[in-house]
């Protein structure tokens, strides 16, 4: 089998220039902790680990996965390398110039969904959507693996891969009942065509590290065997760390680095964690030694409370619950999948309510799945802010020329009506966004 030269290659770009604001969360001193204890530690001097610089993503590379009427203007710099980062990550691994890849960028982009209106939970485009995108588009990759280990719901992932059944988004979470974005419920399984193809499994607060790996050695592994994605991707979100100012789990750097070396993501990607100078430097370097097949027994924070030493009892019997559903759940997911195509007859509407809580901005989706015997069929979304009102029609990558003439029809009618400020169409075969 071909050995890869490098075990790792490394994607550091901490975007010092830019912040939300000087004391907002998601600030420029994020990743500079980061850095200095990676260059303490030598991790950059390792032999087996590579050092990649970012490059910008291009326009065309982000509206492969984003539609909005103002998206060029809420790009900055930042944006741009931030997920040419992911990009270049994308690149290493698929020329087998390593093994794995460990993005370590910023701005996070999890919260950001196929529409963009604005800024939400700190994220603007969806730099893991962007590379899967990206691979799909330069290397053939058809199936592919989330794993988002982000204390929040990656809520703009799910939306964005919620109708594709060859996306396998799982994201385990502190429960939404109890944290932004207020989502990621178990009933949240993918639409008909990919009902079980998205994953979720809220924690109670306090859930530590025995919890999590219960979760992963019960659950998520077996799914992610059952699955067989070509690539996983690790959506490395760090703040459910004990230690972290905006959630109440207790989850610590061993924890993490355990969970890297058990998953073997071929991709990581940064996402949320803010906890400075007490956890991120002591997480990612556990998940780089991991990654890169390298002892990590020896990191740990400075100190560690005493209540870490046991997990509350309520979020084991909560985890034990919670992988016995969803174990069934994945079991006849396919038998379900039948019984609710055949109940949806070849549309299935959701109602969306998007909040952008950066920008105070409401807006209001109508999304339509239409399907089709002979391909996957198309997406229509309506979009309307107290600005404007937008439509917008996906084809996918096998949509039949029966379906594509349906939307052009629609497209269409709806311009000749102007019932719409906006209009757009996402062509992926064509690999092309028409705006209008």
């Amino acid at each position: 089998m071909y050995k890869c030269p490098k075990d790792l290659g490394l994607i550091f770009f901490p975007a010092f220039d830019w912040m939300l604001s000087p004391t907002h969360p998601e600030r420029k001193e994020r990743l500079l902790y980061t850095r200095d204890q990676l260059t303490e530690e030598g991790i950059f001097d390792l032999a087996n680990i590579q050092e990649y610089k970012p490059r910008l993503a291009t326009l065309a590379d982000i509206q492969r996965v984003h539609i909005g009427p103002n998206l060029d203007k809420l790009l900055t710099p930042a944006h741009l390398v931030s997920a040419g980062g992911c990009l270049v990550a994308a690149d290493s691994v698929l020329r087998q110039e390593v093994q794995r890849a460990f993005a370590l960028v910023r701005p996070p982009g999890h919260h950001a969904m196929r529409i963009v209106q604005g800024i939400r939970g700190f994220c603007t485009i969806n730099i893991e959507a962007i590379m899967i995108e990206y691979l799909r588009q330069t290397y053939g990759i058809k199936k592919v693996a989330i794993v988002d280990t982000d204390v929040h719901h990656g809520d703009g992932t799910q939306d964005i891969y919620y109708h594709d059944p060859n996306t396998l988004f799982i994201s385990f979470h502190q429960d939404g009942r109890t944290l932004y974005p207020g989502s990621g419920f178990n009933n949240e399984l993918g639409s008909p065509a990919a009902y079980a193809s998205t994953i979720n499994l809220p924690l109670l607060p306090e859930t530590g590290d025995a919890g999590i790996h219960l979760l992963f050695d019960e659950l998520i592994q077996p799914i992610l065997q059952d699955f067989a994605p070509e690539l996983i991707i690790n959506s490395a979100g760090q703040d459910n760390h004990f230690t972290d100012p905006l959630a109440s789990m207790h989850f610590t750097a061993q924890g993490y680095a355990k969970l890297a070396s058990k998953l073997q993501a071929d991709i990581a990607v940064l996402e949320g964690g803010y906890s400075v100078t007490q956890a991120l430097p002591y997480i990612n370097t556990g998940i780089i030694l991991a990654m890169a097949n390298l002892d990590f027994s020896c990191v740990q924070e400075p100190s560690q409370p005493d209540y870490l030493r046991s997990q509350p009892v309520a979020c084991t019997k909560h985890l034990e619950h919670l992988i016995k559903q969803t174990q069934t759940i994945w079991q006849n997911r396919k038998q379900k999948q039948q019984e609710l195509l055949a109940q949806a007859q070849g549309v299935f509407r959701r109602d969306k309510h998007i909040f952008y809580d950066h920008s105070n901005l409401q807006e209001q989706q109508q999304e339509t799945a239409f399907y089709c015997d002979n391909c996957s069929g198309y997406l229509e979304i309506i979009s309307k802010t107290r600005a404007h009102s937008t439509i917008v029609y996906i084809i996918n990558r096998d949509t039949c020329p029966h379906c594509q003439q349906q939307v052009h029809d629609k497209l269409t009618k709806a311009k000749k009506q102007q019932a719409y400020d906006f209009y757009f169409l996402q062509n992926r075969q064509l690999d092309q966004l028409s705006t209008w």
